[in-house]
Parts: structure tokens; C-alpha cells; sequence
């Protein structure tokens, strides 16, 4: 054949190539924005699980004062904007806590209880620590005759928040082997589920909203070497958690909705 009677191949037409691209970038924005959407979800449902609590603490319905301080407008939570205002209801619901902190002391103080209970605010929310003697007696589970009196008044105060509370027992490091306390688990256990039990029945508290923890001899406050600091180390704590905190307790109830397992929180 020729030269002459060779034809050049037709060039492939490449003129819609940039319409794989596109098509690639629109992919892209729309798994951005499914899941910035579903981010703001998240954050719509956590503001409305602090607002809602926040109203009711700061100025809202159905709140149990003692000696109750200043509080915010009822409202104010009311108009804020999920979208930007979360870093706003943290430092809200910091100020509701100091204000329960400043009324426990108040109480603690007129009571004559400060060097034997503390109350600290601390990261995860806040902590009054009551000396085991304040309400048990040594290597006992059941109240003193005090006790009860002791919790109503603090308990009275919590139910200003609708905070998740968690009551941790805690002993020192020496054995206890008994027949009802086979070791200091036991005791630490049994001595947060009793006082669990009385913020139930003294103050009418959600059980939804409670637990009890033991944690025995192995979270000490300080070291047990001497007498003084094992005292300081068998306690019970009740701790109020802060909103951020919430998502890692379980869920209330648990159902199934078209094949999906959803946690619902209490509130």
C-alpha cells in the first residue's frame, strides 16, 4: 500500500472529560455536606438536652431551692442559636453548678460539716465527698441516724439540675472479709447504693438519672500508710456530671425502629 492512499486515524474526542471530574467533585460536596448536616444534628440534640435542663436550674418550674441564690431570666435559654451558642450554654451550666457548689457549702457551714465533707468543682462536674463517718459506721453499710438528715439537705439542693449523678463508695486499704462484706468492694458498692436509695426516696430524684459505683480500696485519695490519710480515703462521693459527660452513660431504653437500635437518654 502506499503512502499516499494511508488515512490518518480519527482523533479521539476527549472534549467531556472534564465532566468525570465534576462529577467527582459533586460526590465530594455532597459527603461533605450529609455529614456536616448530621454533625449539626448532634449538636442541635445536645443543646436541647442543656437548655432544657439549664431553664429549669437557672429560673424554670418545678425548682428546689435552699437558700437559693441570684438566677438567670426564665427564657434565655430559649433564644439561643444551637448553631453557635454551645461554648455560651457550657459556661451557663458552669455557672449553675457554682451556684449549687456555693449553697452546698452554705449548707455544709451552718451545719458545722466543712471538715468533714468537701465540695470541689472539678472537670467532670461536681464532687461533694462526704468521710465515711458522716454517714456509716466503720466497716458498716447501714445510715447513722444523722445520715439521712444530712443527705435530704444535700439532695434537696441537687434537684436544682437535671444533671446525671453518679454516688461512688470508696474504703481504705485495709481487709474486710465478713460475712456480709467478703471485701471492700462490697462495702464501697453497697454503702453508694444505700445512699442512691435515700436521694430516690428522700428527694424524689429520677432513678433514671442515678448510679452507684464501688471502687473499694483502688482509688484512694492519698496513700494508705497512716491513719489520718486512710480517713480521708474511705468516703462516698456523689458526683455531678457535667451535660458532656452524658454520652458515655447507657441509655435509658433501648428500641428498634425499623432495624435501627436507637438509645434514648433520659431527661
Amino acid at each position: 500500500m502506499s503512502i499516499r492512499n494511508r488515512r490518518p486515524k480519527p482523533k479521539a474526542d476527549n472534549s467531556a472529560r472534564w465532566l468525570i471530574t465534576y462529577a467527582d467533585m459533586i460526590t465530594l460536596l455532597m459527603i461533605f455536606f450529609i455529614v456536616m448536616y448530621t454533625m449539626s444534628q448532634v449538636d442541635a440534640k445536645r443543646f436541647e438536652a442543656i437548655a432544657q435542663s439549664l431553664n429549669k436550674a437557672m429560673g424554670g418550674k418545678g425548682a428546689i431551692l435552699y437558700d437559693a441564690g441570684p438566677g438567670l431570666t426564665p427564657g434565655t435559654f430559649d433564644q439561643l442559636d444551637p448553631a453557635t451558642d454551645i461554648n455560651e450554654l457550657e459556661r451557663l451550666e458552669t455557672q449553675s453548678l457554682l451556684e449549687v457548689k456555693e449553697q452546698i457549702e452554705a449548707y455544709l457551714a451552718e451545719a458545722g460539716l466543712q471538715d468533714s465533707v468537701t465540695v470541689e468543682l472539678e472537670e467532670r462536674g461536681i464532687v461533694v465527698s462526704f468521710q465515711d463517718v458522716v454517714l456509716f459506721p466503720l466497716g458498716s453499710a447501714q445510715l447513722s441516724p444523722e445520715a439521712s438528715e444530712i443527705i435530704g439537705k444535700v439532695g434537696n439542693i441537687l434537684t436544682q439540675v437535671n444533671n446525671y449523678i453518679r454516688v461512688e463508695g470508696h474504703t481504705d486499704n485495709l481487709p474486710i472479709n465478713t460475712a456480709v462484706f467478703p471485701s471492700n468492694w462490697e462495702l464501697s458498692g453497697q454503702r453508694a447504693s444505700r445512699v442512691v436509695r435515700e436521694l430516690i426516696e428522700l428527694n424524689n430524684i429520677a432513678p433514671e438519672r442515678l448510679s452507684a459505683s464501688g471502687y473499694g480500696e483502688y482509688r484512694p485519695r492519698r496513700p494508705n500508710d497512716v491513719e489520718e490519710n486512710r480517713r480521708f480515703n474511705r468516703r462516698v462521693d456523689i458526683v455531678v456530671l457535667r451535660f458532656k459527660f452524658e454520652n458515655i452513660e447507657p441509655g435509658q431504653i433501648i428500641k428498634i425502629d425499623e432495624g435501627v437500635m436507637q438509645n434514648e437518654q433520659p431527661r
